[in-house]
């Protein structure tokens, strides 16, 4: 599969995983499904291993769960985090993704609530 994580958005996912306390062999699960204004919306948790049905995939050493409709609707996509004063969240740049005029939805960007994260002593 190919899918490509900029330096931003594998940062984010690095510390996802870290401080998620699935322990030391987590992974990324992220669900995508058709919807949203830029055409993909999104859910992620943190996971200690694959649900039934997903394939695991690294991507420069970062493992991701990934559903099979995740992995379609991915398939060549470049994923990117974005954190400006008015939205912080994942943005997915398909190679066939419709361009989105939302101001308010950030141009495929699934948004997250990042607040709760805590750092384990």
């Amino acid at each position: 599969m190919e899918l490509t994580l900029t330096p931003a958005a594998e940062k984010f996912v690095r510390r996802m995983v870290r401080f998620g306390g699935a322990g030391e062999h987590a992974g990324f699960r992220l669900t995508v499904s058709a919807g949203g204004c830029s055409g993909l919306a999104s859910e992620f948790t943190v996971e200690a291993a694959p649900q039934a049905g997903d394939a695991v995939v690294e991507v420069n050493g970062v493992k991701f769960f990934l559903p099979a409709e995740s992995r379609l609707l991915l398939q060549g996509a470049t994923i990117d985090f974005m954190d400006t004063p008015t939205n912080s969240g994942l943005k997915f740049v398909t190679p066939n993704s419709p361009s989105c005029a939302c101001s308010s939805s950030g141009g495929g960007t699934a948004n997250i609530d990042i607040s709760g994260i805590g750092h384990k002593h």
